[in-house]
């Protein structure tokens, strides 16, 4: 993942853009898919930022985070999102119960539906090792979740350490 921020800032404009026209206007195209991981890339490295320099029990993803958790929580009462397991998002079973949840945000949360990093260690940083591809929806759930629930709140004392030793570094 490193490689992506290599890109710079005219490349990162340039995905930017070519994120904006609709899926249906592409064919599967390697450029196409470089600038949807440069996008969720950059979201994630946005979000772990942030959730490691403030507390993330005070956080607001969105507007509709209370309606997200409740939701969330109503349909998925038991899941475990300190630590997923793959299959819980992507198995065939956990699809068909996730579709319904995601498609009840149609509308009412931006880009709902858009390819998004999702950590399955809440207590580790992204890596290749640690996050797959989900939804935006899915992010938020399992995010705000874990916000609110403690799951994120020692990463900030535990990345404190290293964001200093890699100011001291540069």
């Amino acid at each position: 993942m490193s490689g992506l921020s290599e890109l710079g800032v005219g490349g990162m404009q340039s995905a930017a853009a070519a994120l904006n026209s609709k899926a249906e206007d592409y064919v599967n195209q390697p450029d196409v898919e470089l600038q949807w991981a440069v996008k969720a890339y950059a979201h994630a490295e946005t979000y772990f930022n942030l959730i490691t320099s403030v507390d993330p029990s005070i956080l607001k993803l969105t507007r509709e985070d209370d309606d997200i958790y409740t939701k969330f929580r109503q349909e998925f009462p038991d899941f475990k999102v300190d630590v997923l397991a793959e299959d819980e998002l992507k198995s065939v079973k956990a699809k068909e119960k996730w579709r319904p949840f995601c498609e009840s945000f149609k509308g009412q949360t931006e880009d709902y539906n858009y390819g998004t990093l999702v950590r399955l260690d809440s207590a580790k940083d992204y890596s290749e090792e640690n996050s797959i591809l989900g939804l935006r929806i899915q992010f938020l759930a399992i995010e705000i979740s874990r916000n609110r629930e403690g799951h994120n709140a020692q990463l900030r004392f535990t990345y404190s350490k290293k964001k200093a030793e890699q100011k001291a570094e540069s």
